[in-house]
């Protein structure tokens, strides 16, 4: 009856650390501030990025994507085939529960966009998707 009761009692031990070890490591990720998106012929500049209570994760993978389309000066798209989307996705090194980051996405096209057209990108995304979040950014 005695090692019953300090089976008990020792099980209970073992769950209040745990459910302690468990509040200590959870996070609670979030976005502080806003990323800023400019973009530069075909490219596009995304800083800015922060975010916070990550816990103890080692590491996030970012996924940055757009599409993109090539513009005549007639505001027009001359060819179907002048469109494409792009994406880039990358490791970020995450510091005490927080994590500071930029990137580039590139748009490559079939035949060139080059002068007198421009790249127009829409439906852009910045997502950490270690923790399924969509960041809020500013930009074009």
């Amino acid at each position: 009856m005695r090692l019953k009761k300090r089976f008990v009692a020792f099980a209970a031990l073992v769950g209040a650390i745990a459910a302690i070890s468990t509040v200590a490591f959870a996070g609670s990720p979030h976005q502080v501030g806003t990323c800023t998106v400019t973009q530069s012929g075909n490219t596009l500049d995304i800083s800015g990025c922060k975010e916070a209570g990550l816990g103890d994760e080692a590491v996030i993978s970012v996924t940055i994507s757009a599409d993109a389309a090539c513009i005549n000066g007639g505001s027009n798209h001359p060819k179907a085939v002048n469109k494409t989307s792009a994406s880039n996705t990358f490791p970020v090194i995450v510091q005490n529960g927080k994590v500071d980051f930029s990137g580039t996405l590139t748009a490559t096209f079939s035949p060139s966009c080059s002068p007198p057209m421009t790249v127009q990108f829409t439906n852009i995304s910045i997502v950490d998707t270690t923790n399924s979040i969509t960041l809020v950014f500013t930009g074009p």
